[in-house]
């Protein structure tokens, strides 16, 4: 048995950057946070510290999920990589409401928190997560897992510019209400990221068609191939990201050659609808019958 190989194997020198990078800057802007007392800031270190975790759970799912399958995992641990991203999706939700809900308490009685501090913070942050965006951002069109690490990141270099707009207006201003709203800001901008993610990774769990392919597309193309006569039980889900599987019935003509069609079927599958995987179960029809009608007997 041999390693495998999902999309998300190809980046993980790039999630190792990201987390590198990460994770060096979290202790100094919750330092920050905790030392100024900004809940906008210390919004932003939580985010990143799920960053962190998001990454370091996106490279443990694709060392899980190249192990080799076995006789009770015959598919082996592709699907290690999706519950990994609706991990992450659940924690960016968590996460959100929760900063949502302090914000609502922090709104009415705002402490006063130093503006400076805050921005030099909340800049070195955002640097920090535009690189790491640049370093995940080839793996984010290829790999679930590595977007919902890429779509954390993202909404924390949101976060962090929200931090530095508020820090500037307390600087500037003295108007400490900026902190609490740049918090609630930041809850609000994770929230609507999170939900394509999680129905993604959710219709994966559920073997839903994967949502760049139409089932009605390809049974007709199947059906259209010589020798075939119609197609049934058509099913058509994902395994990992972009790698996707089909399983279905064609009948063919009852003197047709079975194997070159299915030669021809498989190229199909392949070249216009990426499906690498499938199953064909080629039934044949049966011929007609003859009817034998009884001479008429002499007058």
């Amino acid at each position: 048995m041999h390693e495998r190989h999902t999309h998300g194997s190809q980046h993980k020198h790039r999630l190792r950057g990201a987390l590198a990078l990460t994770s060096s800057f979290l202790l100094v802007e919750l330092a920050v946070a905790l030392g100024t007392g900004s809940l906008s800031l210390l919004a932003d270190a939580v985010h990143m510290f799920t960053d962190a975790s998001a990454i370091l759970l996106s490279l443990g799912a694709i060392w899980v999920a190249e192990r080799p399958a076995t006789a009770t995992k015959t598919y082996g641990y592709y699907r290690v990589e999706i519950l990994a991203a609706l991990v992450n999706g659940v924690l960016l939700c968590v996460l959100a409401l929760g900063i949502l809900w302090h914000a609502w308490e922090r709104l009415w009685a705002p402490p006063e928190v130093p503006g400076l501090p805050i921005v030099l913070a909340a800049a070195l942050g955002l640097a920090v997560n535009l690189a790491s965006m640049r370093l995940l951002h080839a793996g984010a069109g290829e790999s679930l897992n590595v977007r919902g690490a890429y779509l954390e990141v993202l909404g924390d270099a949101l976060s962090s510019g929200a931090v530095l707009v508020a820090g500037a207006v307390i600087a500037l201003t003295g108007w400490r209400a900026a902190d609490p709203l740049a918090a609630a800001a930041i809850g609000l901008l994770i929230l609507p990221r999170t939900a394509t993610l999680l129905w993604q990774a959710v219709n994966v769990l559920l073997e839903g068609v994967p949502p760049h392919l139409d089932v009605t597309e390809i049974g007709l193309a199947m059906a259209e191939m010589p020798g075939v006569r119609r197609v049934h039980d058509l099913h058509v889900w994902t395994l990992t990201s972009g790698r996707e599987a089909m399983s279905a019935h064609v009948v063919v003509d009852a003197a047709a050659a079975g194997d070159p069609i299915l030669r021809d079927l498989h190229v199909l599958l392949h070249a216009r609808f990426g499906v690498d995987h499938t199953t064909i179960q080629v039934e044949r029809e049966a011929p007609p019958l003859v009817q034998i009608t009884a001479a008429p007997r002499p007058q």
